[in-house]
């Protein structure tokens, strides 16, 4: 039994039970300080570098979902009712794991310190973890850095691991027999969106915490007190994904690694863009509707699901308004969300036939690296003429927003390369860029253009087919 007032969680075989302190204490700092389990590594603090990497479990149905995730920026409360497998847990018996072994003889590990990172990493694909069926070995790693330079012997490590079966039958009966914790001393975790809606009327400064990919850097990097807070990962009713001839919706606790597919079957462009947010193990925490209300000028998914016409739900209390995506963004850091109030799911409906659609993202790195901007193009083609026109760019100003001016010239005129070098220039109009780290104004504006002109080399010769 879990006392009423600790965090009760599967770790080898066990039930552990640990005295809730502060919510926003990492699962990393439960692990290293009060568990003594130190090989999983601090390296960034951040979940950019993956040494913390340790596998998450939860209940489907008979089963247990696994995943791959970073400890550093992950709070102890969202442990609750998991399974935790951390490297220990590999080699308790003092055999090593397959995977392990396979680092070893390959000489994978050199200063080391990554490493236990990169065996989870490769652990969690090994049992077909979330994010990891059918995929490539580097992108499993792709979230794990190695400042050794020593990536071949680890990718051959990777692939010499055939999938098996994780042996979850023991897991799942233990985890039934923990009791599902509502709230602590600071925290609450509701399991419906109407425990949500009555808890944020209750509570309307409370922060919402859905992944804490990006506030549990507000913890690591700023120290700061996040004050009450509502764990937001087991409200089930937010976490639907529903396909129909129509679209797509998918609700706000829906994480990237579970859209992924889902987006995908909507356009190609979609399911190529989430592969590149973050590492793996920030795309299996990261929830769709969670980039959304936070609101970042430089969020990779906003241009893509305005440019597509998606429509935003917020719920307050019983009441629920719809509006246009672009429309929640007002201006750097302020969106149009009342007090109690929250995002509840985002619509995207399916493209016509006709419609020549582009997303592409640019950044220093090409894998877990922020957008220096994200371009997003949709065209209506009609006999040649572009019908109808929406293209929204994020990293081009204080919030992911739509192109007015180059819309308006593009619809109605013919689609070719002068139309599209003129509307490339016409771009600059539109928007006023930052300077800052990961690119000039002048970079930005010329890239946008560039991306517009690269749509035309592309498109031209699948015009004709588009046109039918």
């Amino acid at each position: 039994m879990v006392p009423d007032s600790d965090i009760g969680f599967v770790l080898d075989g066990e039930i552990v039970s640990v005295a809730a302190t502060e919510p926003s204490a990492t699962v990393l700092d439960l692990l290293r300080y009060r568990l003594r389990r130190t090989g999983t590594k601090e390296g960034c603090a951040e979940g950019d570098c993956g040494a913390c990497t340790v596998v998450l479990g939860e209940l489907d149905g008979d089963s247990v979902r696994w995943r791959a995730v970073n400890a550093c920026i992950l709070f102890v409360p969202m442990l609750h009712g998991k399974a935790l497998v951390t490297v220990e847990s590999l080699s308790r018996d003092g055999t090593l794991n397959p995977v392990q072994r396979a680092l070893v003889e390959g000489h994978g590990s050199q200063c080391g310190f990554c490493t236990p990172g990169f065996v989870m990493s490769l652990y969690a694909r090994s049992i077909g973890a979330e994010g990891t069926r059918a995929t490539p070995v580097k992108d499993v790693i792709a979230g794990n850095l190695c400042r050794c330079t020593g990536y071949g012997p680890i990718l051959a490590a990777g692939e010499a691991n055939p999938a098996h079966a994780a042996d979850d039958g023991a897991v799942v009966a233990l985890l039934r027999s923990i009791e599902p914790r509502r709230s602590g001393s600071g925290w609450f975790a509701p399991r419906d969106s109407d425990e949500l809606a009555a808890l944020l009327l209750e509570h309307p400064e409370a922060r919402i915490v859905a992944g804490a990919t990006d506030v549990g850097l507000w913890v690591t990097k700023q120290l700061r007190d996040l004050g009450t807070m509502i764990f937001v990962g087991d409200v089930a009713d937010l976490r639907r994904i529903e396909e129909d001839d129509d679209g797509l919706t998918i609700g706000a606790a829906v994480r990237y690694s579970e859209a992924r597919d889902a987006l995908a079957r909507l356009h190609p462009d979609l399911g190529e863009l989430v592969r590149r947010i973050g590492g793996l193990q920030v795309r299996n925490a990261g929830t769709i509707g969670g980039n959304i209300a936070n609101g970042s000028p430089i969020g990779d998914m906003p241009p893509a699901l305005i440019a597509l016409g998606a429509e935003l739900t917020l719920r307050r209390g019983s009441g629920r308004r719809t509006m246009p995506l672009e429309q929640f963004f007002r201006s750097y850091g302020v969106q149009d969300r009342q007090p109690g109030e929250f995002v509840e799911r985002v619509r995207i409906p399916r493209p016509a036939p006709d419609t020549l659609i582009r997303i592409v993202k640019l950044s220093k790195r090409f894998d877990s690296d922020i957008s220096a901007l994200c371009g997003a193009f949709a065209l209506r083609l009609e006999g040649g003429r572009i019908a109808s026109a929406r293209v929204a760019f994020g990293g081009m100003a204080g919030i992911p927003a739509r192109a007015p001016g180059c819309e308006a010239a593009l619809t109605g005129a013919t689609w070719s390369e002068e139309t599209a070098e003129a509307v490339a220039q016409a771009l600059a109009h539109d928007y006023a860029p930052l300077n800052d780290l990961r690119g000039s104004a002048e970079y930005r504006i010329a890239a946008a253009g560039n991306l517009l002109r690269r749509l035309w080399l592309e498109s031209e010769e699948s015009v004709s087919v588009l046109d039918g």
